[in-house]
């Protein structure tokens, strides 16, 4: 775990450098209790060990990876503002704390330090704005119109969650010049955790405790929103299983890029997994 702590902590260093140059104070502190109160890192880990997968140097990964951190947090101020969360990670969310109006700017505020990150490289800029079109489009369909079946799901899954693991991966390539064909798989190889990881967290949602999720439980149900569970009446279990599968289907696109066999790649297989075993 020391590899991926050396890894994680140069991203929280950076990230905390980037926020620090924020103003006024006020948003900086907004900023600062949004993304800086916890939080697994999962995105911007997979995009410094993609970059070192392909023998790129991490150092050059790290500000993609800050601005794909900052984008994610900013998709949960609003997520929160939509499903009326008042926790998140343990702590009030952003709207709780300050209220809508300042939650809506400091999202808008990690979106602009993000795109600050990305906009030097046009390979970054077009695999972060394409997954964002995604998310809000994926944002967007389920406010109107909620997935009805399994396929359904899937595809609001793979909008509103693979979309930024899909981009958080490609920017690890693009990072490590890496050619269209191996961005395309790193990028399917990450859709596919997010989709899995989503089914994951649909059926914590439905029966992990709060306490030890750090954010409430039993929202989906509580709200009619599509999970897994709810859209298809899986028990648990089965659903479970589907993430299991999904987790299969991204090792299997990993297994098509010639990479170094590195202790990064070995970090990235083990993540498929880990995705649908995750207690919290």
């Amino acid at each position: 775990m020391e590899y991926l702590e050396r890894r994680r902590a140069r991203v929280e260093e950076r990230l905390e450098a980037v926020l620090g140059g924020v103003e006024p104070a006020e948003l900086a502190d907004e900023l600062g209790h949004v993304t800086l109160s916890g939080g697994k890192r999962v995105r911007p880990t997979v995009t410094v060990l993609v970059c070192e997968t392909l023998g790129g140097d991490p150092a050059d990964a790290v500000d993609f990876a800050v601005g794909i951190e900052l984008v994610h947090n900013a998709s949960l101020v609003i997520d929160d503002i939509i499903d009326d969360s008042e926790v998140r990670r343990g702590v009030p969310s952003a709207w709780a704390e300050f209220g809508f109006g300042p939650a809506i700017i400091a999202s808008d505020g990690l979106l602009g330090e993000a795109f600050a990150l990305f906009s030097s490289n046009e390979r970054a800029m077009q695999a972060v704005s394409e997954s964002m079109v995604e998310l809000g489009e994926g944002e967007a369909t389920e406010l109107v119109a909620q997935p009805e079946n399994e396929s359904e799901y899937m595809e609001l899954a793979r909008r509103k969650t693979g979309a930024l693991f899909r981009a958080a991966a490609e920017l690890g390539a693009i990072a490590a010049d890496a050619d269209a064909y191996t961005v395309e798989a790193f990028g399917q190889y990450a859709e596919r955790v997010g989709i899995a990881f989503q089914m994951r967290d649909d059926v914590l949602d439905a029966t992990a405790e709060a306490d030890d999720l750090g954010k409430p439980t039993g929202h989906d149900a509580a709200m009619d929103r599509p999970s897994l569970v709810q859209v298809t009446d899986l028990t648990p279990e089965e659903a479970n299983e589907r993430a299991r599968e999904m987790s299969d289907e991204a090792l299997a696109s990993l297994s098509t890029v010639d990479a170094e066999d590195s202790e990064a790649l070995a970090y990235l297989e083990d993540l498929a997994e880990f995705v649908v075993v995750r207690e919290r």
